[in-house]
């Protein structure tokens, strides 16, 4: 393979799932919960949440093509994936990628060409805090 055509291969970000987290977000701390169902989840997220947020790890990339390789570890039920701006106006102006599918041991690639911007990401199946990501 060439020099142009290495470059243009978009960067890989692996992130694993587990019950209401990403591992990589939370600093590869395994909480250890054991949800059921989304509902499990948004209790969970209720009570710690925003002390999680708090001191998850700021994914900072920059602009380009990425892959965001997402895998289901052990979660008993369907899971996904979405990147999106964080905020109504940023929503607006950047882009964004989702997707569902990711039933346990499954791992799913989303691809996405990333600007300059503040993003964040998330299951909303798995019901996961917003991770911010940060393009410059």
């Amino acid at each position: 393979m060439g020099t142009a055509q290495a470059a243009a291969e978009p960067t890989v970000i692996h992130l694993n799932q587990v019950g209401c987290q990403f591992l990589e977000s939370e600093h590869d701390i395994n909480r250890g919960y054991t949800p059921m169902t989304a509902d499990d989840c948004r209790k969970i997220n209720a009570e710690t949440g925003d002390k999680r947020l708090a001191e998850a790890k700021v994914l900072n990339l920059q602009p380009g093509r990425y892959v965001f390789r997402v895998s289901n570890q052990n979660v008993p039920y369907e899971l996904g994936f979405w990147l999106r701006g964080d905020g109504l106006a940023a929503r607006a102006l950047l882009p964004s990628v989702s997707g569902g599918g990711l039933v346990t041991g499954k791992t799913q690639d989303y691809e996405i060409e990333l600007k300059a911007g503040e993003y964040v990401y998330s299951c909303p199946l798995n019901p996961t805090p917003d991770y911010k990501l940060v393009v410059r």
